[in-house]
């Protein structure tokens, strides 16, 4: 297993993670502006938070996406203005969606996988989104500056 206390191997898996939110939001066809050089957020190799620049209002933070050993996803900066909360709102949101999973039901504006496989997937998600959850809990991760 990489170190990833070694800054070398750090930044390469921060870069990875860059790219691949960089892919997710246009795949997801979001329009916005940078995307950030550094993470705002992360603990390498399970999760990092990114901020993402507004189109609309450039200099700005628009968005904040979140990825790593977890699904990618985004959430509007219109009144999240610090990664922890970027992190607690997606986590919140995944629990819901995975209570309706369960019930082989969905949100109106989101997609996770087919419905077929919604049985085995909201355990999972509901899984990530309670561990992210627990970091958003834990003092511990986050610097001073953060809190």
């Amino acid at each position: 297993m990489p170190d990833y206390d070694d800054p070398a191997i750090e930044a390469e898996w921060c870069a990875d993670q860059r790219t691949e939110v960089a892919a997710y939001l246009a795949e997801e066809e979001l329009v916005h502006g940078e995307i950030g050089e550094w993470p705002a957020w992360h603990i390498a190799p399970i999760v990092s938070v990114w901020a993402i620049e507004s189109k609309k209002s450039p200099g700005w933070v628009g968005w904040w996406a979140i990825c790593g050993d977890l699904p990618c996803d985004y959430v509007s900066a219109d009144k999240i203005k610090h990664p922890r909360d970027a992190v607690r709102a997606i986590a919140e949101g995944w629990l819901e969606q995975s209570e309706l999973m369960a019930r082989g039901e969905t949100g109106a504006d989101v997609s996770i996988g087919p419905p077929e496989a919604w049985s085995s997937l909201a355990p999972m998600l509901r899984s990530r989104a309670s561990s992210l959850l627990e970091m958003v809990n834990d003092d511990d991760v986050w610097t001073e500056d953060d809190l």
